[in-house]
């Protein structure tokens, strides 16, 4: 199983860290995502939801130069002109923001697409529409995303069963509960606070890695 684009591998999708600036406690995002790559997270998505267009477009081109030195994936969520205008890897879409076609028609066939999935159908037109990778959840309880809806990990595995694009989980998974993902079919995590929320986000990153990896 690989990612229908060739820009976009599915040993990419193990560690994939959401950024979220709730927990910058005096640090700069920039500092954070150094951290978190240097304890060998593997993709990283931008997620801004308030910051103004030309704040976000300075901090997208930063970071996306960063992910470059570490040869690391970036895409940027929701946003496909801030993806565009910085040249970004690709972008992850939501069921309820552009849909899939349309974001390739923007940025073209070499861009990486990502789709957020709760069921088997939207997974399958997701696929279908040219989505290079699924991320399927909430599949634990999260405070992250307050429209977020829990995805049993059953769905989980007949998503994966389902498609042939690689399908990473995401919401509310911890070091701790990680470890009850292991057989579902998926090729990786997406964390928010597993990862930023920590004190030592560089450490947070290496173990839950470690730990994912056991699973895979």
């Amino acid at each position: 199983m690989k990612c229908g684009n060739t820009a976009c591998r599915r040993e990419d999708l193990l560690l994939y860290a959401v950024t979220d600036r709730s927990w910058l406690n005096g640090q700069t995002l920039y500092e954070q995502v150094e951290s978190a790559l240097k304890g060998g997270v593997t993709f990283v998505q931008l997620r801004e939801k308030d910051l103004d267009e030309e704040a976000f477009l300075a901090e997208a081109k930063e970071i996306r130069k960063l992910c470059a030195e570490y040869h690391v994936p970036f895409v940027i969520n929701d946003n496909v002109e801030i993806a565009a205008a910085v040249n970004a890897d690709g972008v992850h879409v939501g069921q309820s923001d552009m849909e899939a076609l349309d974001v390739r028609k923007k940025l073209g066939p070499d861009k990486i697409i990502g789709v957020s999935a709760q069921t088997v159908e939207q997974a399958l037109k997701a696929q279908e529409h040219g989505a290079d990778y699924l991320g399927v959840g909430a599949v634990f309880p999260t405070g992250s995303k307050a429209d977020a809806v829990e995805v049993s990990h059953d769905t989980v595995r007949a998503i994966c069963e389902a498609v042939d694009i690689p399908v990473i989980a995401i919401g509310g998974i911890t070091k701790e509960n990680v470890t009850e993902l292991a057989g579902t079919g998926i090729c990786g995590i997406a964390v928010i606070s597993a990862i930023f929320a920590q004190g030592d986000i560089e450490s947070a990153a290496r173990e839950l890695k470690a730990r994912t990896e056991e699973i895979l």
